[in-house]
């Protein structure tokens, strides 16, 4: 393995996870490629091995919603490896529905697999990372930062996510690691295929919802056709990866900068950051 920096991704069965996964390892990075299913890693491999990075590429089990999961995958990098340089915190799952019909089992769901999944690897990887002075890379969404229609279970497990990651950011810093999420608009990949949606059943069983139901369907599925590529969202996951000084928070097309700008007049999190590591540090930086 030699020097090579050990960088860790969830969630790369497919999409942007997969995408990200790829380019990393074509950026010199070993990467150990995770997912809850490793029987699903086949499209990876092809695209590792049409990448020619196959070498610099393992794929291991992990489940984000099982500790003992992402205890022994990070047991066994370290064996492996000795080291750790980065997470990405890919892993996460879409939800359609909204409340009065999708119960409260499905919003702990997607609770569980997008925040509690994240929070958990963040928790195991912190030790190897302060270690390593390196880095948290969370995917996130513009859904992190503006609500969305139908996906409610989807977005406040996304809000969470990014004010989990705001809040640790300038106290990671102090020990040395660095906190950056990255908001994909509507990628090709996900969303309507990626959850092997019948949206037809959907319809006919949203009662009273199924009017807004169907404009939002339609207005969506309108949107993806119009979405960037895994591989577009998944640059600048790897670009942050390897910034020296990589922003808090990173929108990855224009469309994306121009939805989350709606709410975020701070665009790269740079003036919440300075804000809040006056809180933890002894004096505040001026550039």
């Amino acid at each position: 393995m030699g020097s090579s920096k050990i960088v860790l991704i969830t969630g790369t069965s497919s999409g942007i996870g997969l995408a990200a996964a790829v380019a990393a390892a074509d950026a010199g990075w070993h990467t150990v490629a995770t997912m809850r299913d490793t029987g699903r890693g086949d499209d990876l491999r092809a695209a590792a091995e049409r990448a020619g990075v196959t070498e610099r590429l393992q794929i291991e089990e992990l489940d984000v919603t099982e500790p003992d999961s992402i205890a022994s995958c990070l047991k066994k990098v370290v064996a492996e490896h000795g080291r750790l340089d980065a997470v990405v915190n890919n892993a996460g799952a879409g939800f359609v529905g909204t409340v009065e019909q999708m119960g409260m089992d499905v919003i702990r769901k997607s609770m569980e697999v997008n925040y509690f999944g994240v929070v958990e690897v963040t928790r195991a990887a912190m030790p190897l990372l302060r270690e390593s002075g390196g880095r948290i890379i969370t995917v996130t969404s513009v859904g992190g930062v503006i609500g969305q229609p139908f996906n409610e279970a989807y977005c406040a497990a996304k809000f969470a996510v990014e004010g989990f990651m705001e809040s640790l950011a300038p106290v990671a810093a102090t020990v040395g690691v660095q906190i950056s999420v990255v908001e994909p608009g509507a990628v090709a990949s996900e969303f309507i295929a990626g959850q092997q949606l019948d949206i037809p059943a959907m319809i006919a069983a949203a009662g009273p919802y199924a009017p807004a139901l169907k404009h939002y369907v339609e207005r969506t599925v309108g949107a993806f056709r119009n979405a960037q590529t895994s591989e577009e969202a998944a640059a600048p996951i790897i670009a942050t990866l390897t910034a020296e000084e990589p922003a808090f928070r990173v929108q990855t097309s224009s469309w994306a900068r121009g939805f989350t700008g709606v709410k975020l007049a701070d665009l790269d999190g740079s003036a919440v950051q300075m804000v809040t590591a006056g809180w933890v540090e002894e004096h505040q930086h001026h550039h």
